[in-house]
């Protein structure tokens, strides 16, 4: 969740949409549009949200936003991470490198739930797999965790050996053999697993930084 200073700022970096209409949703853009729905409920008249994320482009300089439509209107934007003040609580947006790490609506009172994914896009079609084949997308999770933990693992083998000739480390701890050195085309494989795992976790918005970055 975003931290409550985090979430200051990303309020306050939220600018006024132009009202422009929700643009259709394109089978091509699969690959790089996320588009999540919200209908918040409460007291007053119905109304219903929805956050626009195009993944391509470049996170460090901005161009990645996120865009909150009102009943089809463009009614705010902003640069990734992004909150967006909405009835009774903020919606919450925010990417990784491989995908959506979070889309999800806080009320003021601090319960959270993730929105729907729109059912054409790729975080939709991964939800649908999920409720048809349950048991299937259970062990495809697991897989995904196996296969990023392997990743951990290699990079460890990778780092062990130039860090244990460190001056200070070989002096207090010795020089460290690696215990075998795994041929690059197993080194390969689990790299292109690696990040398949993390793009199906991402699909999800299953994201834990000690796994999903490091196994990256």
């Amino acid at each position: 969740m975003i931290d409550r200073l985090q979430k200051r700022l990303a309020l306050a970096r939220a600018e006024p949409g132009d009202g422009r209409d929700l643009a259709r949703y394109r089978w091509w853009q699969v690959p790089g549009r996320a588009l999540f729905h919200l209908d918040p409920g409460g007291s007053g008249p119905p109304v219903h949200y929805t956050v626009d994320v195009r993944h391509w482009g470049n996170q460090a300089a901005g161009t990645v936003r996120a865009q909150l439509f009102r009943d089809g209107r463009q009614q705010a934007v902003s640069k990734l991470p992004a909150a967006f003040a909405v009835e009774g609580g903020v919606i919450e947006v925010a990417m990784s490198a491989v995908g959506m790490k979070r889309c999800h609506y806080v009320t003021h009172h601090g319960a959270a739930r993730q929105l729907r994914p729109d059912p054409r896009s790729a975080e939709g079609l991964r939800a649908r797999f999920e409720d048809r084949h349950p048991a299937a997308s259970r062990w495809v999770g697991v897989a995904s965790v196996l296969a990023l933990t392997v990743g951990i693992g290699l990079l460890a083998l990778q780092v062990i050996d130039p860090l244990s000739n460190v001056p200070p480390v070989e002096e207090y701890f010795g020089h460290i053999e690696v215990p075998f050195t795994p041929p690059l085309w197993f080194t390969t494989t689990s790299a292109v697993l690696a990040a398949t795992a993390s793009t199906e976790r991402a699909l999800r918005l299953r994201y834990r930084s000690w796994i999903d970055a490091i196994g990256n």
